[in-house]
């Protein structure tokens, strides 16, 4: 970070200690606003600047072109990772966390507040992850930010990528001391930039703009992920204001995949936005009978009124994997918030959370067999689909269904138990079952050519797995 930002955010807290500055609010439609933490009685300054991008930092002059990667560093991880694009909304509570994965590189954005910090940890332990390539605080906020302590104090961090708003709260100050204590390099990013996390994958910085909000949110780190065909859009905390600047700048918004802003309050998802996202997918990361109504009954109808919505406060963690032409979401609940509906709920997460001292520990066993089931293909042409048992043991299919978008058609399992490892294909045609092939006979096509969502579900009536594939 440049001097001039680094001595004007420690001013900037100096004043407003003393009464000069009015303190930045985040606004709430509702009379309960969120919760800020109290200034510091004592203004502290870092123990050293927070370390500065050298001259050589590939951040080009010309911010609409500008890019920039980190140090080069030996890989972190103890086993191979997939090639495809992983991306996992991490159930925080009231809060956001959000774990982005691609060809051995990871990136994370948020953490939650203070006492997520763990949780937020131990989810990285579970993927094997010993470092992270980057971390992005999107905005000075507790409940994005208070879980990056316990981050940046565990974990290597190749870059930190912040949205320079300045900030008093004693989270913020702890968390630019923690990163000059560490030496990570500290960037603060602006629309037009665009970061080097793997090579085919493109990460748009949509906001901050160059001229910043007087609104802490407006100000908001918001990403554009794409890979190949499909897209995400991470709005964090950002809401009316920056989605009519980010289309006013004449960036493409449209995105497949859309991590709702503001935790789905009235402040923001607005009625041209949402037009223009067009999501197939909106994540709503919220935490359950949270003080502040989100999400907001309107701003969830309109979500739903044109994209699938999933919530951490009924659906727990939610990750989607893409190859870059169709994408997959799971969920696995986390027993932290409350349970979705029956036709919703997937899996059970291998996470338990201490009601004592809010701690994650893993049980000696919480998995169930199904949660090795995918859909691993969808053919839209040839008119089949594929599902595959990634598991240990075998697991009795009898009374599954797959269904289309729209529960137009329902094919229900007969009688059948699908091995360890083993793979079944079930054609629209007509023919006779056998081990690894079963047969719709609905005598007409049934996925539609011009794209279609393919979902799974066991005898029960839960969500287990879906894949979408689009021409």
């Amino acid at each position: 970070m440049n001097k001039i930002l680094k001595w004007t955010l420690i001013i900037f807290a100096v004043f407003v200690f003393f009464g000069v500055l009015e303190q930045s609010f985040d606004h709430q439609t509702k009379s309960v606003e969120q919760q800020q933490e109290p200034v510091s009685t004592i203004v502290q300054q870092t123990s050293g600047p927070v370390k500065e991008i050298p001259e050589d930092d590939p951040v080009k002059e010309d911010a609409s072109k500008r890019q920039y990667s980190i140090p080069e560093q030996p890989s972190s991880l103890e086993y191979p990772r997939s090639d495809n694009l992983t991306v996992h909304f991490i159930d925080v509570g009231q809060g956001d966390s959000i774990l982005v994965e691609y060809d051995g590189k990871s990136m994370l954005v948020d953490a939650g507040e203070s006492n997520m910090g763990s949780r937020v940890s131990a989810f990285l332990m579970e993927l094997g992850i010993s470092s992270l390539d980057y971390v992005v605080a999107t905005h000075p906020h507790a409940d994005h930010i208070g879980g990056l302590l316990t981050i940046i104090d565990q974990y290597p961090v190749g870059q930190f990528i912040d949205s320079g708003y300045p900030h008093t709260s004693q989270t913020y100050e702890n968390m630019l001391i923690a990163i000059d204590t560490k030496d990570i390099p500290f960037h603060v990013v602006q629309r037009g930039e665009s970061i080097d996390l793997a090579q085919g994958i493109d990460i748009q910085v949509l906001n901050p703009g160059k001229e910043r909000s007087n609104d802490i949110n407006e100000n908001s780190v918001v990403l554009k992920i794409t890979d190949g065909d499909v897209s995400f859009l991470l709005m964090g905390d950002a809401g009316l204001e920056t989605e009519s600047s980010i289309m006013a700048a004449g960036y493409d918004v449209d995105a497949d995949i859309l991590k709702v802003g503001h935790h789905a309050s009235i402040s923001g998802s607005g009625q041209n936005f949402i037009k223009a996202v067009s999501p197939e997918i909106s994540i709503i990361e919220v935490g359950a009978d949270n003080n502040y109504g989100h999400p907001h009954a309107e701003i969830l109808q309109r979500l739903q009124s044109m994209s699938t919505v999933y919530r951490t406060d009924l659906d727990g963690t939610i990750t989607i994997t893409t190859d870059g032409s169709a994408y997959t979401v799971t969920t696995r609940n986390t027993g932290y918030n409350k349970t979705r509906a029956q036709s919703e709920v997937t899996t059970n997460d291998p996470m338990t959370i201490s009601a004592s001292d809010n701690t994650i520990a893993a049980p000696a066993e919480t998995s169930t067999p199904d949660e090795g089931i995918k859909i691993s293909d969808l053919s839209l042409k040839e008119e089949f689909v594929m599902i595959k048992n990634l598991g240990s043991s075998s697991v009795d299919l009898t009374g599954w269904q797959i269904k289309d978008e729209g529960d137009k058609h329902t094919y229900t399992f007969p009688s059948f138990r699908l091995e360890a490892g083993a793979t079944v294909t079930l054609y629209t045609a007509d023919g006779p079952n056998t081990e690894t092939e079963l047969f719709w006979g609905s005598g007409k096509p049934i996925w539609n050519n011009d794209g279609d969502t393919a979902f799974l579900y066991d005898n029960e009536g839960y969500l287990i797995d879906s894949l979408k594939r689009r021409t």
